[in-house]
């Protein structure tokens, strides 16, 4: 059943809500596990866990400032003073302010009884920058403070109940971003089957149970090794940054913030994959399969030529055996979801009704890039469903009009 104009704009700002509780959540349940951290005399526990905080949250801000400073001028209506936006930035809070101007414009939005394009619009443009940076969030440090975690967890062999905390708002809170982002991609596609629940639940789920064996893979290696994960990091790292650097990404307005992308998107695909080319991606996709799968059987080999049972009660077999059931699992629901429900692979236009894009709209997402000159979700569109741009539905790089 489609949702009504109203029950749509109100289930976006609850979902907004909750997203922004989600990443203040997991942002406390950090800061705890690091006090918590201090207090028992792990030191270097603790200095890891604020440093990939401070790390990831530095990246964020710089994110966000680029863009705010690429947008078209007068876009965002009153601001603070410039100043004024570049403190909030430097003090680590210009994330949390995005995330509170969009929850504003989603309620003003929401109280009207027929909100004007422009409004319509602009809290689209204002939710899919949040929805990036989300993602560039939890891969910067979300996904790699859980690795922490679990590697922690096994090198001593117990777990406490802050650490079982982590581990859990961690997963809700990649969970959240993975089908986020998926649903902020899609609504730049003008006409489509609509993302339903079972194939929210079927694509983050299959991003979910391919990510669980990498971490544990890494996770595994580091708590043996904890001196060398670092190499092994770095050395994958600029093997995906040279890859990433040979697909020409275009996607921030300056090459220095092109680097900052290009690094990100390195990361990101250290842990899980993350299409930043234009064109049909199957071969690159099962390119990067393969070799993070290679990568990770290596280092559960090392774990098991060199480590003895992990000094818990459960052994190393029943770790494995969950990895490898998580693998495939988790790699026969991404070819069902590739198969049947990705829109590129089941394109419904509606020439009649141009309104409804994931929900009533009177300006279609795309249009509304178009009007507000953000090409920055509507590039990785194009990039996400090449089906959809051979068909002409989504703009090409020069048709988007913007400084971006």
């Amino acid at each position: 059943m489609p949702w009504s104009p109203r029950a749509a704009l109100l289930r976006d700002l609850v979902l907004g809500v909750l997203g922004t509780a989600a990443f203040l959540l997991d942002l406390g349940t950090d800061l705890w596990a690091a006090g918590q951290y201090a207090l028992r005399g792990r030191y270097l526990w603790a200095a890891l866990v604020l440093a990939l905080l401070g790390l990831a949250s530095a990246a964020l801000q710089l994110f966000s400032w680029v863009w705010l400073r690429a947008d078209p001028a007068g876009l965002h209506g009153p601001q603070p003073p410039g100043r004024c936006l570049a403190l909030l930035h430097v003090l680590q809070l210009g994330y949390l302010y995005r995330c509170l101007q969009g929850l504003w414009q989603g309620l003003l939005v929401w109280q009207q009884a027929t909100p004007s394009e422009f409004d319509l619009a602009y809290s689209d443009f204002l939710s899919l920058d949040i929805s990036m940076l989300r993602l560039f969030e939890t891969f910067l440090e979300t996904t790699p403070q859980l690795t922490l975690v679990l590697a922690i967890i096994l090198q001593s062999g117990q777990a406490e109940y802050y650490q079982w905390l982590g581990v859990g708002t961690s997963f809700v809170s990649i969970s959240w971003a993975l089908l986020d982002y998926h649903r902020a991609l899609r609504t730049c596609l003008p006409a489509k089957s609509r993302l339903g629940w079972t194939a929210a639940a079927i694509y983050f789920l299959w991003n979910l149970l391919l990510l669980c064996p990498r971490l544990l893979a890494v996770a595994l290696f580091s708590a043996l090794f904890p001196q060398y994960i670092a190499l092994h990091f770095l050395g994958l790292w600029l093997v995906l940054l040279l890859w990433v650097w040979l697909q020409r990404t275009d996607f921030m307005p300056g090459p220095a913030s092109e680097w900052l992308y290009r690094a990100t998107v390195a990361t990101i695909l250290y842990f899980s994959w993350f299409n930043v080319s234009d064109g049909h991606t199957r071969g690159r996709a099962t390119i990067h399969l393969v070799f993070l799968l290679s990568d990770s059987i290596l280092l559960v080999v090392t774990w098991v030529i060199y480590g003895p049972w992990l000094p818990t009660e459960v052994s190393l077999h029943m770790w494995l055996a969950v990895g490898g059931i998580s693998f495939l699992v988790g790699l026969a629901l991404r070819l069902g979801y590739y198969h049947w429900l990705h829109p590129s692979c089941r394109w419904e236009p509606d020439p009649v009704d141009r309104t409804r894009v994931d929900g009533p709209r009177s300006l279609s997402p795309c249009q509304s890039h178009q009007l507000l000159g953000n090409r920055r979700m509507t590039h990785l569109a194009q990039n996400f469903f090449p089906k959809a741009k051979d068909k002409g539905v989504l703009p090409g790089k020069g048709k988007v009009n913007g400084v971006l």
